[in-house]
């Protein structure tokens, strides 16, 4: 039995903060249907690189669920919706605030026939504000906390992330963490609740280390000014093949099993902006390779820069199975961590859209007859 098995959840939601959260509750056993648009895909469903008929990114992001492709403009959606809460738990939607409730979806509407219901809302600057009704992406909700002022480099001002931090870490992650409250403040009240996801406001709580300060009247970081952002050694270096190495050598014993390893150990003194002048002169001289051999056998924080082809075949990735094969054949990174249950060899393929219509509604006590005249009618389009 995995964790959450017998935990089932309406996914409403598209792209990537909504589907990356759902497909985390899907791993740990979440039955976990999505309720889709026939005639507006998905758009990661359609990026490249297409593998099994959709893209390898939709294969990931959503492994494991089932869809129901249904037009939610059409009369007979909403009734559908309405049969469908009675057995499930927890509903997530990406829409901007009010757009569910202008359908007949609501939290007010559904919690008044499923009182249990969890309802989660993944939004930008979330259901209240002036900036509710505002479109964003990722690298807005990361602008306006302040983290991209502190990011980057002061001579090329902020640099663009390869991951979308307000998308996973500010919306993804935070909606598991408090679904699975609710689920257990449930357990013991009999009551669901609403869940306002905001990324830009959980994208302020991002920032432990440095916030703080900020909100009790110190003086704003930029760029380059903490030793976590470019002030000190703690940095990537340059080799002589255009490649890089990670230096997070902060604790005094990593320092100096950095400068010994360098072969100058009188460098330990020297503070962080000689030292980091020293590390770039040294590190430019040899290729990566030279530098990741110095360093294999170094407990010193110092690690190369790896391309993700690269990372795929690390020799810690291999020895931690970190790739699996789905059921269509596409391989994928396992779901992590695995709990008990949990098999890294058995990752469901992603479900194509409407797939699974006819199981649906045929649960729901409609006949094939029944299906065929809604498909007459134009629910399915």
């Amino acid at each position: 039995m995995r964790p959450l098995e017998g935990l089932k959840v309406l996914d409403f939601s598209t792209l990537l903060p909504g589907p990356y959260a759902t497909m985390l509750l899907a791993d740990m056993g979440a039955d976990i249907l999505r309720i889709e648009s026939p005639s507006r895909p998905d758009l990661v469903r359609t990026m490249e690189p297409q593998i099994a008929g959709q893209s390898a990114a939709f294969e990931y992001l959503n492994r494991g669920k089932r869809s129901l492709g249904i037009n939610l403009k059409h009369k007979q959606a909403v009734s559908i919706v309405h049969a469908l809460l009675a057995d499930y738990d927890v509903l997530v939607e990406q829409f901007r605030p009010g757009v569910m409730a202008r359908l007949g979806l609501g939290y007010e509407a559904l919690s008044r026939i499923n009182p249990r219901l969890i309802y989660c809302s993944i939004t930008g600057y979330g259901q209240s504000g002036p900036y509710r009704d505002r479109a964003g992406h990722d690298i807005n909700y990361l602008a306006l906390s302040g983290i991209s002022a502190c990011s980057g480099k002061q001579s090329t001002g902020p640099l663009l992330s390869g991951v979308q931090i307000a998308d996973v870490a500010a919306g993804s992650q935070p909606a598991v963490m408090a679904i699975l409250a609710a689920v257990i403040q449930r357990s013991i009240t009999g009551e669901g609740q609403f869940i306002d996801i905001a990324m830009s406001d959980q994208c302020m709580a991002l920032q432990p280390l440095m916030m703080p300060g900020v909100t009790n009247g110190h003086a704003a970081i930029g760029a380059q000014e903490h030793f976590l952002n470019g002030a000190g050694v703690y940095d990537y270096y340059a080799t002589a093949d255009g490649l890089y190495m990670a230096v997070g050598s902060l604790e005094p014993q990593f320092r100096q099993r950095l400068v010994e390893a360098l072969g100058h150990p009188e460098w330990l003194a020297e503070p962080d902006d000689i030292l980091k002048d020293h590390l770039r002169h040294t590190f430019i001289q040899q290729k990566q390779d030279v530098w990741v051999r110095c360093f294999s056998e170094i407990d010193a924080c110092v690690e190369p820069v790896l391309s993700m082809s690269e990372a795929l075949v690390h020799p810690h990735a291999l020895a931690r199975q970190l790739v699996a094969e789905n059921s269509a054949g596409v391989k994928q990174v396992r779901p992590t961590p695995l709990l008990a249950g949990m098999d890294r060899h058995s990752v469901p393929a992603a479900p194509l859209c409407g797939q699974d219509n006819q199981q649906i509604l045929a649960q729901l006590g409609m006949t094939p007859e029944m299906i065929a005249e809604m498909e007459t009618a134009g629910l399915f389009t």
